[in-house]
Parts: structure tokens; sequence; C-alpha cells
């Protein structure tokens, strides 16, 4: 496995060397997945869920195949056959004795094959009936089952079925998912109202069918010891206060806090400066600028108005409440309501429990939230 060029990456899994903490998570995953159990995963976006995915299939490795497969760009069930097929496709080469099953299998649906220029990866892509893309789906099913080892099958942001104009997509799938004995998925998803509505709904197909995990925070103890660590680990010395800022000003959020230290990491010597993390947020904030200008493009004065008030706020528990509303100057409840569901579907205010499942709304983006509120 390559190696990173900070100890900070901020896409892709490069191993347990740089991943932090999900002790507790890890475990519960591997109980479910001996267990024969699919796991429903939940977690706003840039919490960690697809690395903590990645870290999973790689430890369990040498009993189980891991599979990912990223479905939020797929639009129907022949997308999420092409997101399949590709996924099946990279996960062993074609020089490989299992590679050559695999490729031999895919073939077989007749694919047209391309190749990322720069990573050299194949994306498959099929084109077929929607009647031929299920039956191809079934067979890729079928294919898994068959396979010696068992395999963790992974679909990433699964709420993403609720927007195809397919049929029945979550009876149908659910049908043909319960019949397979030698498969675990992990169905993971950002939007938990659309999560709960597909496995928590008793009129649901997918009612109560998987165990739940919930993924919060990395516990903030651990963190700090990590970047302590990591930036030990190359002969550069960040003091206690520095890292408690940096994990103040991210909100603990995880691609924010390796985005952050990335950015230290690389433009710091032997010593981190205090005022260094301070430098680098601002270049972020900077750098971002024109995206978070364009927020205020697409929406009304009233969306944009919601948006600057609940990114000052942080956590907004009573959005319709006298008290949010005249601080803000936001106009009347039912107004505040309208916006409010708007951010929502443009994923840009995003609702969630707390701790004590109190539910409240903040800003997705951290960043944006940090150059409206400071």
């Amino acid at each position: 496995m390559k190696k990173p060029s900070t100890p900070f990456p901020t896409s892709g899994y490069f191993g347990r060397e740089y991943f932090c903490d999900r002790i507790e998570e890890v475990d519960s995953l591997k109980r479910n997945v001996s267990g024969g159990s699919s796991t429903t995963l939940v977690a706003l976006r840039r919490m960690g869920k697809t690395a903590l995915i990645r870290h999973l299939q790689t430890e369990l490795a040498k009993e189980y195949q891991g599979l990912y497969v990223d479905i939020l760009p797929t639009e129907s069930m022949l997308d999420m056959l092409n997101s399949l097929a590709t996924g099946i496709a990279r996960m062993e080469s074609e020089q490989t004795k299992w590679g050559v099953q695999v490729w031999k299998f895919l073939k077989s649906l007749r694919p047209v094959v391309s190749y990322d220029n720069l990573s050299g990866m194949p994306t498959l892509s099929l084109n077929q009936s929607p009647d031929e893309g299920r039956r191809s789906i079934e067979e890729i099913f079928g294919f898994l089952e068959e396979q010696p080892r068992p395999i963790i099958l992974a679909i990433d942001e699964f709420q993403q079925i609720l927007q195809y104009q397919d049929h029945n997509v979550d009876a149908w799938l659910r049908s043909r998912i319960q019949e397979l004995k030698n498969v675990r998925f992990i169905f993971s998803g950002s939007q938990q109202h659309l999560i709960n509505e597909l496995f928590a709904d008793p009129s649901r197909p997918f009612y109560r069918s998987t165990q739940f995990l919930k993924l919060e925070k990395i516990d903030r103890e651990q963190y700090h010891a990590f970047i302590s660590e990591k930036f030990g680990d190359h002969a550069k010395m960040i003091d206690d206060a520095t890292i408690a800022s940096i994990l103040d000003w991210t909100m603990g959020y995880t691609y924010y806090v390796q985005l952050l230290c990335n950015r230290i990491f690389l433009s710091s010597g032997r010593q981190v400066h205090h005022e260094l993390w301070k430098e680098e947020a601002m270049r972020l904030l900077k750098e971002q600028e024109f995206m978070f200008y364009s927020y205020r493009d697409g929406l009304t004065t009233a969306q944009w108005n919601l948006l600057k008030a609940v990114a000052r706020d942080g956590v907004v528990t009573a959005p319709t409440s006298h008290d949010f509303i005249t601080r803000h100057g936001l106009g009347t409840s039912a107004t505040v309501l309208r916006s409010l569901k708007t951010l929502q579907k443009k994923e840009l205010v995003f609702r969630d429990l707390d701790l004590q499942g109190m539910p409240y709304y903040g800003v997705y983006d951290v960043l944006f939230s940090r150059w409206i509120g400071g």
C-alpha cells in the first residue's frame, strides 16, 4: 500500500498507521459481520465513514473479500449495475488467479471497459434495458454468493435509491439480498432522515433488516494524541494548545481536522508555531471564498440569511423560536420553515440528533461556518 505525502491524508485509505481510533465502531462492525448480520452505518458527511469501511475490510482481508460501491452519482438501477460491475472489476487485478475468474464473469455481461488516464483503474458500462439490468444485478449477486471467501459489500449513500425512477427498487433489492448467505452488507448513508425512512419505517421492505451504527466524531482525547504522535514521528513539535485550537476550529469533523493538519504539516518546520495554524486556516477560507459566494447566488435572500444564521450559531435546536428569528432578523416562522426545507434539500444544512436524542440543525460545511461566523 502506497504511503501518503503527509501523515494526514484527506482522501483514500492508507492503512491502520494513518487511521485514528474508531475501536468501538470497528468492533461492532466485526461482530455484525462474523454473526452474519448486515449493518446500516449512518454518519454526517466528512465524518470518515468511507475510511472506516475501508479499514474494516482491510482488517478482515484474510477472512473476507471487501467490495465498496458508492452510488451517490447514480440515478437508476442501470447506474447501480455499472457501479457494482466497476467495483468488482477494481477488487482484483486481472493478472491474479482469482482476478481471471472475476474478469471472465464480468466479460460475460458484455460491458464497455474504459480506463482512467491517471489511476489506470477500470470503469465498466453496460448498455442494457431495465429488465436486463435487474437480471445482471441478480447475476452479480449470484457470482458473489459462489465465492470461496465471504464478501463484505459496502454500498455507500444507499439512500440514493429513493431518487430512482425505477419501480419498487427497495422491495426488489430486499427480496434478492435476503436470499444471500455469503454476502454481508454495509448500507451507509449521510442523510439520516432518508436512511431512517428506508430502515426504520415499518412499511418499508428493509425495516429492521440490519443492525444500526451511528458514527459520531472521533474522541477528542484520542484525536489529540494521534495528531501529536504523527507530528512527532516526523520530528515536528506541536504543543497541546495548538492541537486544541485545531480541534476547536474544525469542530472535530474528521475531514476538516485532516485537511488543516495536512496543510500545517506541509508548511511547518521542526517547530509548529501557534500562529501557523491560524495562517493556514485563513488560507483555506480565502481559497474557498468563490464557493461560498456561489451559495449566495443560488439562494433567495431569506434562505441566505437563514444559512448565515445557522452558521453563526453553530448548533440550532429551535429554528422557529422567537429568540432565534429575532436575533437574526429572519422574518416569520413560516418563512424560516420554507427556507430550512430548501437548505436541507440542497444539503447546505443538516438535521441530526445529539447524544440525548434531541434534534438540532447545523451547516454541512465547517469552512463556511468559520467564514461566516469567525
